[in-house]
C-alpha cells in the first residue's frame, strides 16, 4: 500500500489550567502570520482552543490513552488540510484498528474505545459517520509530551490520492473536527514551550526555503542555535541587573564591584550581538535572493552571457543588433543564493515603439536589480555609446536614490588576439570589478560568479553557509539590544550612578527577551530573591 500523505489529528488532553496570555502572544501572531497564520480565534479564545481534561486517562506510568466516545462531546475540534483533530473523540470517531475490527465481527460487541501506544503504529480503516469505508490508513499515535505540539496526536497517513485524502478529511469534519488555522502547530508548540519565537520563524523559514543552504540555515536556527546565544545574553544581562539592583539597597553588605569584570562581559556580549547582526544581510539573500540585470547597447552578448550563465537557451541570440525585445528571466545559484537573471533589451535612443517599451523597462530593473552587470564588447572597445549609457544609468540611479552595486563585462573575449583592451573612458569609480569573459566559450563565468559574491558580501560567508541568520525582526531587536549595551558601557565609564545602568540593563534584555518571546520583570525579581540572602 503506497502511504503518502499524512492526516494529523490532534487530541487536546492538556493536564494543566490553559496558558496565560502574555504580551508575547501578540508577537507570536504577527510572526506566525508571516507563513499565512490567521490566529485570531487562538489568541481571542485561549481556553476553547486549549481546553482542560475535567480527568486525565494517562496515567504517569502509563504510555496509552483510553478514547470513550462520550467524552468532551460537544467540543469543537481542529483539523487542517490534512485532518488535523483537536477533540478526543475524533480519533475514535473514524478509526478502527483491523484487529479491533475483526475481534467486533465475532464477538459482535459495539464500543468506541481505542487504547492507542504512544510511538506505536497501528492498521486500520477510517469510517464515515454512516460507518462506510473510507480508506484503509496507518495510525500513528504520538502522545504528549513527545510530540510537536507536546500535545497528544494522531497521525493518520492514507493512500497517495487527493480523493482517499478529501474522505478522509471529509470523515473528521463529519466527526466534529474544525478547519485548524494555519500555523496552529508551531503556535501551540510554541505555547508548550517547546520552541521559543526566533525557532518558531525558522519553521516558517524551511518551509519557504528556495535552496539548500537556506533550508541549513533555518534548521540550524530551528535547533536552536540562535536561540542559545540569545539565552546566553539574556542570562549575563539579568545576572547583572540582578548585582546592580541587591547592591542599590545592599550596597554596604556586600563585595565591591569589580568594574574590569563588568566591562569585559558588556564588551564580549556587544561582540557577540554584532556577530548575529552580520547575518541579516544573509538572511535576506536566502530568503528573497538576488536580481541581477545584465545591460548595456545592442550586440554587446547580453542574451548569449545569460545563455552560457544559466546554462540553457532562455534568450533568442542572432547577429541582428536589438533581437531581445522584453525583460528574459532565468535562475540560476551562486554560493548557494537564489539568483534571477534578467537579460533586458539593448539600451539606445531609438523610433522603435516596441524597441523604446523595452528600453525603458531595461531602465527600470536596472534602477530595482541588486547588482547591475554592464556588458560591452572586447571587439569594439569602450565606446561613445556605451559612455552614453553609463551616464544614462547613473542618472537614473541617482534620481531613484537607490544603491550601486556594478560589474563592468568586458565579452567576446574570444574574437580578440590580446588581453589588452582601451576601455579608458569606463568610469572605475563606478564599478566595483571588471571581468573578461567569452559568452560562447563560457570563459570567465566563473570569476564573474565570484566577483558578485565579492560586491555583496557572499565571500564573507563561512564554507557551507551560515549556522543561523537573524530576520528582520529580530535584527531590530539585536540593534536596539546593541545600543543599550554602548549606553551601559558609557554610564559605566563616566561612572554614573547604578540606577543608569540598571535602565540600560533592562532595554537590553527586553529587547532580548521580544527575540525569544519571553517575560523578563517576573525573571528579574526571582532572580533578585533567589540569588542574594535578602534578609541576613
Amino acid at each position: 500500500m503506497s502511504v503518502v500523505p499524512a492526516l494529523r489529528c490532534i487530541v487536546a488532553h492538556l493536564f494543566g489550567p490553559p496558558p496565560p496570555l502574555t504580551p508575547h502572544l501578540l508577537v507570536a501572531s504577527s510572526i506566525l502570520n508571516q507563513f499565512q497564520k490567521p490566529l485570531s480565534s487562538l489568541l481571542s479564545h485561549p481556553r476553547k482552543a486549549f481546553s482542560t481534561r475535567s480527568k486525565s486517562h494517562l496515567a504517569p506510568k502509563e504510555r496509552t490513552l483510553v478514547l470513550n466516545n462520550d467524552e468532551r462531546v460537544g467540543c469543537s475540534g481542529a483539523v487542517d488540510g490534512f485532518g488535523r483533530v483537536e477533540n478526543s473523540t475524533i480519533a475514535s470517531r473514524v478509526f478502527r484498528p483491523a484487529s479491533k475490527t475483526r475481534r467486533r465481527r465475532r464477538r459482535r460487541v459495539s464500543s468506541n474505545s481505542w487504547r492507542p501506544t504512544s510511538h506505536l503504529v497501528e492498521y486500520g480503516l477510517v469510517m464515515d459517520s454512516s460507518g462506510n469505508v473510507v480508506d484503509e490508513v496507518l495510525a500513528v499515535p504520538m502522545l504528549a509530551p513527545r510530540s510537536y505540539t507536546r500535545e497528544d496526536i494522531v497521525e493518520l497517513q492514507c493512500h497517495g490520492s487527493d480523493i482517499c485524502l478529501h474522505r478522509v478529511l471529509r470523515a473528521c469534519l463529519e466527526a466534529g473536527a474544525r478547519l485548524a488555522d494555519p500555523g496552529e502547530f508551531t503556535l501551540r508548540a510554541f505555547l508548550n514551550g517547546r520552541l521559543d519565537l526566533s525557532q518558531a520563524e525558522n519553521v516558517g523559514k524551511l518551509i519557504s526555503a528556495k535552496s539548500t543552504v537556506a533550508a541549513d540555515a533555518a534548521l540550524a536556527g530551528l535547533q536552536g542555535g540562535f536561540s542559545s546565544l540569545v539565552k546566553k545574553l539574556r542570562s549575563q544581562c539579568i545576572e547583572l541587573l540582578t548585582e546592580i539592583e541587591a547592591r542599590l539597597d545592599f550596597d554596604d553588605e556586600m563585595p565591591p564591584i569589580d568594574l574590569d569584570l563588568i566591562v569585559h562581559t558588556i564588551h564580549s556580549m556587544v561582540k557577540d550581538v554584532e556577530t548575529a547582526l552580520e547575518t541579516a544581510n544573509y538572511d535576506k539573500f536566502l530568503q528573497s535572493g538576488l536580481q541581477i540585470a545584465i545591460i548595456g547597447r545592442p550586440n554587446v552578448g547580453k542574451s548569449s552571457l545569460l545563455n552560457a550563465w544559466s546554462k540553457s537557451e532562455r534568450a533568442i541570440v542572432t547577429e541582428i543588433a536589438g533581437t531581445t525585445r522584453d525583460v528574459v528571466e532565468a535562475g540560476i545559484t551562486v554560493y548557494g543564493i537564489p539568483v534571477t537573471l534578467l537579460d533586458t533589451a539593448g539600451i539606445r535612443d531609438t523610433n522603435d515603439v516596441v524597441e523604446k517599451i523595452g528600453v525603458e523597462r531595461s531602465e527600470a530593473v536596472a534602477v530595482g536589480a541588486d547588482v547591475v552587470i554592464m556588458v560591452m564588447s572586447a571587439v569594439d572597445g569602450w565606446t561613445s555609446e556605451d559612455a552614453k549609457l553609463l551616464e544614462r544609468v547613473k542618472s537614473i540611479k541617482k534620481s531613484s536614490g537607490s544603491s550601486t552595486l556594478a560589474i563592468l563585462v568586458i565579452n567576446k573575449m574570444d574574437r580578440v588576439p590580446s588581453v589588452h583592451l582601451e576601455w579608458d573612458g569606463a568610469d572605475d569609480s563606478f564599478f566595483s570589478k571588471h571581468v573578461f569573459t567569452s559568452a560562447l566559450t563560457g570563459h570567465g563565468v566563473q570569476d564573474l560568479e565570484r566577483a558578485v559574491s565579492e560586491i555583496v558580501g557572499l565571500n564573507r560567508i563561512p564554507a557551507g553557509g551560515r549556522r543561523w541568520t537573524v530576520n528582520q525582526r529580530q535584527c531590530e531587536q539585536l540593534v536596539r539590544t546593541k545600543e543599550a549595551l554602548k549606553r551601559l558601557e558609557t554610564s559605566v565609564g563616566e561612572e554614573m550612578p547604578l540606577d543608569f545602568w540598571t535602565i540600560d540593563l533592562r532595554d537590553a534584555a527586553l529587547a532580548l527577551g521580544q527575540i525569544s518571546g519571553e517575560d523578563i520583570s517576573e525573571e528579574v525579581l526571582s532572580n533578585i530573591f533567589g540569588k542574594f540572602c535578602i534578609g541576613k
